[in-house]
């Protein structure tokens, strides 16, 4: 996935305010969880398996200091092969 940086990080920016709290979400693979769960910032992480254990949900709400935190992760995560970034 090609994506504008820039452009991702002024939306970031338009909708949060930083320092303050910033909620990610995946879905990954199972065999991929611990991939992405390397990639959070330490926060409040929870966990929901689907119906079929296939794939997990994981949202992580995290106190950050800026939007370039938050691109950070993303840019990270998108590099791990079947995750769906919410």
């Amino acid at each position: 996935m090609s994506w504008d940086v820039e452009s991702f990080r002024e939306k970031v920016e338009s909708e949060h305010t930083f320092p303050g709290i910033y909620v990610f979400k995946f879905i990954v693979p199972v065999e991929k969880k611990d991939d992405i769960l390397e990639l959070l910032p330490q926060g409040k992480t929870s966990m929901r398996s689907s119906s079929n254990n296939h794939y997990v949900s994981i949202t992580c709400r995290a106190q950050l200091s800026s939007s370039q935190d938050v691109v950070e992760v993303y840019f990270e995560a998108n590099k791990v092969e079947g995750t769906i970034a919410l």
